[in-house]
């Protein structure tokens, strides 16, 4: 799937830029345009695999390059007032070579948070092409106003976007480590799921062909109807076998050495423990997979390690587990690869106590925040103002 990534504010710019690395090491064919929006100057200096003549700085008459300070009301206002800077760095863009836009944002912050969901509402007028988000939310411990900025921004974004793919830090962050080297870690994780379930189905001269192959239009069947998506993964090292016969007729045919059944059986098992680990796993964004809309599984690995049966196996039980007619499922063979992953993206989740907590603390957080301010707007008029011996001013 050919995909033109924007990475807003600083979190989307940042796995944008690291897409960008990971698309360039496994010469995957997945970014074939990125583009990084932000008010903060540093934060675009901060890049290093996105273009510089594709970083636009928005908002300088307003915040002079120094960013929104978590101000997302702010931040969705500089990019209406300046869409067309951005609008001409996706000028640039061979729209007619991509699958789909891809606008990727942290939800907690300012410039993306509030910028993401103007930019995903234009691009939906002005192409035909879907538009994708990918909207990670912040951590619980990270404060009040993050976690209504993102609840404000996640039920704003998911109206704007063709589906909304949500990455939560919540399940992700690890006791004990530091900020930059947690944030590395999860820009990792986001990276690699989604560039394993975007990847599949490319397939260039001389490589091997999937059995059931997932192309462009089963992942955005899948992502069709809109709603929020998760994603699971899950992997296992295997040892590649050389000197030994791992393409489709081979698979097809069951091979002709003495040990093939039992390895086909040993596969089978694998892939399907795989594809209940990736379910029942870590999901991008926790949640009850029953009542899931539409759902797609990737297979992904060394051609021999991969086969028809244990997709089948898997791709029923996701079924049976989700309740959904609309399962799909392939494999990605990967010659050469150490590992065998299972990726599996379910679409349509509605049942996320993550996102009910998040409004409910959401809504709490506001009127708090208005409590406050009317506090202190009184201690105030208390502190300057004394009844008995009242100032005039000067002016």
């Amino acid at each position: 799937m050919k995909l033109a990534m924007i990475g807003f504010g600083q979190a989307g710019g940042k796995v944008v830029d690291k897409f960008v690395e990971y698309d360039r090491e496994r010469n995957a064919g997945i970014v074939r345009a990125a583009v990084a929006v932000n008010s903060a100057k540093a934060d675009l200096l901060g890049l290093k695999n996105i273009p510089k003549d594709q970083r636009v700085l928005i908002g300088q008459s307003r915040v002079k390059g120094h960013g929104v300070g978590a101000d997302n009301e702010l931040g969705a206002e500089i990019a209406e007032e300046d869409i067309d800077e951005v609008q001409g760095a996706i000028d640039s863009i061979p729209v007619h070579e991509v699958d789909a836009f891809l606008v990727v944002s942290g939800l907690g912050g300012g410039t993306g948070s509030g910028g993401a969901p103007v930019l995903a509402k234009h691009l939906k007028r002005i192409y035909t092409e879907p538009v994708y988000g990918i909207g990670i939310l912040p951590g619980s411990d990270e404060g009040g106003i993050y976690t209504l900025n993102a609840a404000r921004s996640f039920q704003t974004f998911v109206r704007e976007v063709d589906n909304l793919l949500v990455f939560d830090n919540d399940a992700w962050r690890k006791t004990g480590e530091s900020v930059q080297g947690g944030y590395d870690e999860i820009n990792a994780e986001i990276v690699n799921r989604f560039g394993v379930l975007f990847g599949a189905g490319e397939v260039q001269d001389g490589q091997e062909v999937a059995e059931s192959v997932v192309d462009s239009s089963e992942i955005i069947n899948t992502l069709a109807g809109g709603g929020v998506s998760t994603v699971g993964y899950a992997s296992e090292g295997v040892e590649p076998r050389k000197n030994k016969g791992g393409g489709l007729l081979s698979r097809l045919t069951g091979g002709d050495e003495p040990d093939d059944n039992l390895d086909t059986a040993h596969t089978t098992n694998r892939i399907t423990s795989l594809v209940r680990k990736a379910a029942l796993g870590r999901l991008t964004l926790p949640c009850e997979i029953e009542g899931a809309e539409r759902a797609l599984l990737v297979l992904a690995g060394p051609p021999e390690h991969l086969n028809r049966k244990g997709i089948e196996r898997g791709r029923k039980w996701i079924e049976e587990q989700t309740g959904s007619m609309e399962v799909r499922g392939g494999d990605y063979p990967i010659p050469g690869a150490e590992k065998v992953a299972s990726v599996i993206l379910l679409s349509g989740v509605t049942n996320v106590p993550r996102i009910k907590e998040l409004q409910q603390v959401a809504i709490e957080a506001q009127d708090n925040i208005e409590e406050i301010r009317q506090e202190s707007d009184s201690n105030l008029e208390t502190l300057i103002n004394d009844d008995e011996d009242e100032l005039e001013s000067l002016f």
